[in-house]
């Protein structure tokens, strides 16, 4: 019952994080300055984005119920607490500021973290439901290399 509790709220948290980050964006997307960046040839179309993070913030939530159940701790709470922060501020540092340099530091510190949870809490307890944390992991190296893309040839 309890994991189910910390779904809920995970999924609450997470997809609140989602929000923010999406107000944060405003409509930069349809802006000036987003249209008009050199943008990487791979770049997914838009509903590719929600569609994606939707996935996985319901994955990152399953993980972190089960987390949360076996490792409860300030350090463990810290960490996740990272996680939404630099998640949160990507959007800020990109689309709200323009700063695609700074958003680049962000989303890679942010891919570390989210590894982080991958090798260090994958123990016996999680060495399955890690595998969780994956549709993240990989969503942060493509979202990476767009990034990247923005800033070495812009």
């Amino acid at each position: 019952m309890k994991k189910i509790y910390l779904f809920i709220l995970f999924l609450i948290i997470n997809f609140g994080g989602l929000a923010l980050g999406s107000w944060f964006m405003g409509d930069a997307i349809t802006g000036a300055w987003y249209s008009n960046l050199n943008k990487a040839p791979w770049t997914p179309p838009g509903w590719v984005f929600g569609a994606t993070w939707t996935l996985i913030m319901i994955c990152f939530s399953a993980y972190l119920s089960y987390l949360f159940t076996i490792r409860n701790s300030k350090f463990v709470i810290s960490v996740y607490a990272i996680a939404v922060v630099l998640n949160i501020s990507w959007n800020y540092l990109f689309f709200n500021q323009q700063l695609p340099n700074l958003a680049f530091i962000n989303i890679i510190l942010l891919t570390l973290v989210i590894i982080y949870f991958f090798i260090t809490f994958g123990d016996d307890r999680l060495s399955r439901l890690k595998y969780l944390l994956l549709p993240y992991i990989i969503w942060l190296c493509i979202a990476t290399s767009l990034n990247g893309y923005v800033v070495f040839n812009n």
